[in-house]
C-alpha cells in the first residue's frame, strides 16, 4: 500500500512561492560567478591565495558555519511546528534561530575588525579583495535573512501562519537555507582549499 501524498489526495507542491525560487536561483547564480572568479584568481595567483588563507582563522570560519547551520536547523524546526498548526512554538524557534544568526554576525564583525586592524583590507592583495567582496556580499544576505526571520517570528506570534497558510513562512525559511548553502560553499573555498 502506497502512502505517498498523491494517493492520500494531497497533491505535491514546491514549498514556498515560485517567485522566491526564482529569486534564490538568481542569487545563487551571482554567488556562483563570484566563486568562479575567486577560483580563477586562485589558479592565477596560487601563492598569494595560500598566503592569504594563512592569515585567516579556520576555527573562526568553522564557528560561523556552525552558527548558520544551527540557525537553519531551528528555522526548519519552526516551519515544522507551523505545519502542525503550532505557530507560537514556531515563533519561539525562529527567535532561537535569530540568536544563532546573531552569533554569526558577532563572529564575522570581530573577524572583519581583526583583519582591518592588521592592515588586511580590500586593497591588500587579490586574495583579500575577493575575500571582502564574497564575504561582505554574503554578510548582507545574512542581515536580510535575519530581518526575514524576525518578520516571520512576528507573523507566527500573531498567528498569520498556520497549517493551511504557510507559503510565506516556507519562502522565508527557503531564503535562510540559501544563505546557509552559500556559506557551506564559501567556507571551504575561502578558508580551506588551496
Amino acid at each position: 500500500m502506497s502512502t505517498s501524498a498523491e494517493t492520500r489526495g494531497t497533491p505535491r507542491r514546491l514549498p514556498g512561492d515560485l517567485a522566491m525560487w526564482f529569486f534564490i536561483l538568481a542569487e545563487l547564480s551571482v554567488f556562483a560567478l563570484l566563486i568562479l572568479a575567486f577560483t580563477v584568481a586562485q589558479a592565477l595567483y596560487p601563492q598569494a591565495f595560500s598566503d592569504g588563507r594563512q592569515l585567516l582563522d579556520r576555527s573562526t570560519g568553522l564557528a560561523m558555519t556552525l552558527s548558520l547551520l544551527t540557525a537553519g536547523l531551528f528555522a526548519a524546526l519552526a516551519q515544522e511546528q507551523v505545519r502542525q498548526d503550532r505557530p507560537r512554538r514556531g515563533a519561539l524557534l525562529l527567535c532561537v534561530a535569530l540568536l544563532f544568526a546573531c552569533g554569526y554576525v558577532g563572529i564575522k564583525l570581530t573577524e572583519y575588525a581583526h583583519l582591518l586592524a592588521s592592515g588586511l583590507g580590500m586593497e591588500h592583495d587579490t586574495f583579500f579583495t575577493l575575500y571582502w567582496i564574497l564575504t561582505a556580499f554574503h554578510f548582507l544576505h545574512v542581515l536580510l535573512g535575519m530581518v526575514i526571520l524576525a518578520w516571520l517570528a512576528g507573523g507566527c506570534r500573531r498567528r498569520r501562519y498556520g497549517a493551511q497558510r504557510n507559503s510565506g513562512l516556507e519562502s522565508g525559511v527557503l531564503y535562510w537555507h540559501m544563505v546557509d548553502l552559500v556559506w557551506v560553499l564559501l567556507f571551504p573555498v575561502v578558508y580551506i582549499l588551496d
